[in-house]
This record gives structure tokens, sequence and C-alpha cells, in this order.
């Protein structure tokens, strides 16, 4: 058996911890302000991106400082994507204060990753499922109803919906993660792949604000694509627990 190196880690007491966290806090929260400072830059155009499903039907501003609310609320999502790789190592520096070396490299990359795939479900909706979804909310009963929205109700709808769907993305790294502690293995992930699709398909239309079989489609395959390399992650990161290696039952004679 492998004994770390170095000194042995010493427990750290209730004052430590909260100092500790206050560290982290403190240090999530100026990343998140230059993430926003630097999302000014790109609040007007993904903006834009997010109000051009809806083409020649503008949004309406009812309230005189709405504007101006919705620009700084678009510029608060894009901090967040920007901040997100400091925001999740700090999460894991706090719950496990003595990194070592390959430790601290292993969180950074999961970090990293965690934010990629976060950026990745959000242009995901933004820029393929979010035209299709509002399609055909805007199509229903056209012939009766003026669709007309109002720009804070209206971004409001579809950051929630970027959101989740680009939560939904991380579906991988939770597998791993709970391949690394033992709590599931690849193939017990391989023999629930049935009753995964279900799921998904219970989240996909959660998800959905529609119910559109096309949109939903467009939610669970990718999902179900991420749920294939969260069990090729998952091999690559499993450690049984201890007790399913130590304690092997022994056979006995008669």
């Amino acid at each position: 058996m492998s004994k770390r190196s170095g000194p042995p880690r010493q427990e750290m007491t209730l004052l430590e911890h909260l100092v500790e966290l206050r560290t982290r806090l403190v240090r999530s929260m100026l990343a998140l302000l230059v993430g926003i400072l630097v999302g000014i830059v790109l609040t007007r155009p993904f903006l834009e991106l997010l109000i051009s499903p809806l083409g020649e039907n503008r949004p309406q501003s009812l309230k005189p400082a709405e504007n101006i609310l919705v620009y700084f609320k678009v510029d608060l999502i894009l901090g967040l994507i920007l901040a997100m790789p400091v925001i999740v190592y700090q999460f894991f520096a706090f719950i496990n204060p003595g990194l070592e070396e390959k430790e601290r490299r292993y969180v950074l990359g999961i970090s990293a990753a965690a934010a990629f795939l976060f950026a990745l479900g959000v242009s995901f909706a933004s820029l393929v499922m979010l035209p299709f979804t509002l399609k055909y909310l805007q199509s229903f009963l056209s012939d009766l109803i003026t669709p007309s929205y109002s720009i804070d109700y209206y971004i409001a709808f579809v950051t929630n919906f970027v959101f989740y769907v680009g939560m939904s993305f991380e579906l991988p790294l939770v597998m791993a993660a709970l391949a690394r502690l033992g709590i599931i293995s690849p193939q017990q992930l391989g023999k629930q792949r049935r009753y995964a699709i279900v799921i998904i398909a219970i989240i996909a239309a959660v998800i959905t604000p529609t119910p559109d079989p096309f949109n939903m489609t467009l939610v669970m395959l990718p999902l179900l694509a991420l749920y294939e390399l969260g069990i090729i992650l998952a091999r690559l990161t499993y450690r049984p627990r201890p007790s399913q290696t130590t304690d092997q039952p022994v056979a006995t004679s008669q």
C-alpha cells in the first residue's frame, strides 16, 4: 500500500474552517466580479443572440429602468459562466483543504471541464434549441393571438431555459465523480441504461417548455450522448470502496 509523502494532515478547528470558507467565498466573489467586468464586452452580442429567434417581433420594455436591468442580468449570467472554473475549484479546495500537487491538477482539470460543459450546454440551448422552441411557441394559436413579450419576462424565460440545459450537460462529470468515490461502478451504469433513458426523457420533458416531441428529442439526444460519455469517464476514474475489496467473504470447505 502506497503512503502519502510529506507530513500528515491535521484536522482543522471550527474557526479554521470558517476562515477557510470565508477565503474561498471571497475568491469566488472576486472571480465573479472579474467575469462580470469582462462580460460587459460580450453582453450586447449575447443579448442580440437571445433576441434573434423572435425575428421582427422585438420584445417590449414596459418600465423605465427595465432595459438596463435586463442588460446587467445578462451580464451577470456571462460573469457566472466565465468565473465557473474558479468557483468550482474553490468548492473542491474547501471540501478538501489539504490538496496535494497531483490532486490539485486533478481538481483544476475537473473545474475546466465543468466550465466547458456548462458553456457547451448554454451554447447548444441558445443556438439550437431556443430558435425551434420559440418558433413553436409563437406559432401556437397565432391566428388568434399576436405574440408580444416584455423584455424582462422574455430574458427571464430564456436565461432559465439555457441555464438548466447548461447544468444538465454536467452529467458526465457527476457520473465520473460518483465512480471516483466508489458509489457506483461503470458496470452498474451500463446495466441501468434503460432506466437512465426513462429518467433522461423525464428531464427533457421538464426542461423543454413545449409539448412538441421534436424539441424534447433535441434535449434527449445530447443527454444520452453525455450519459455514454459519463460511462467512459467512470471507467477511467472508478475506484472501488475499501469494503468492496477487503471485506470479501471467505469460502470454507466442509
